[in-house]
């Protein structure tokens, strides 16, 4: 599939903000299991290392048993952090049809702190689109209050 084919058939999510921490308060936020869960949800065997395969588990739908499979694609400390992100069945639509996607997170200085960009791309799915659209936006203020409490 050309680029130009690829752009047609996925959307992407971006969520862009600054917050007033260091990369490294940031990073510790995004990288560690237990924080990890309590801005989106609970990794299973999650570490910071290219290669590694992980789980999450969300609320199941038809056929789709909830699991999230994860790889570890890209690891910058304090800079990037990029997995796969596998889940559905093609069974369903809307809510748990399959999802093969990327999630990028990209930490960079800015004047009062750090800025964080979240990119999720996804296949053409409106239903999808919409709901982690919304749901994207949240998770990432909620990395932000988070790393509040630990500063």
């Amino acid at each position: 599939m050309n680029d130009a084919a690829l752009k047609h058939d996925t959307q992407e999510i971006v969520v862009d903000e600054v917050f007033p921490h260091r990369p490294e308060t940031l990073w510790k936020t995004l990288t560690t299991a237990d924080l990890m869960g309590r801005w989106l949800m609970i990794p299973t065997g999650f570490e910071p290392i290219e290669g590694k395969h992980f789980t999450y588990q969300t609320t199941p739908a038809g056929a789709w048993d909830g699991t999230i499979h994860c790889q570890v694609l890209e690891v910058t400390p304090n800079e990037r952090l990029t997995y796969a992100w596998k889940g559905g069945h093609e069974g369903n639509a809307g809510y748990g049809s399959p999802l093969d996607t990327v999630v990028t997170f990209i930490l960079s200085k800015a004047e009062n702190g750090t800025r964080l960009r979240l990119g999720f791309v996804l296949p053409k799915n409106e239903t999808a689109f919409e709901k982690m659209g919304e749901g994207w936006k949240k998770v990432v203020k909620n990395i932000g209050a988070i790393a509040d409490e630990k500063n």
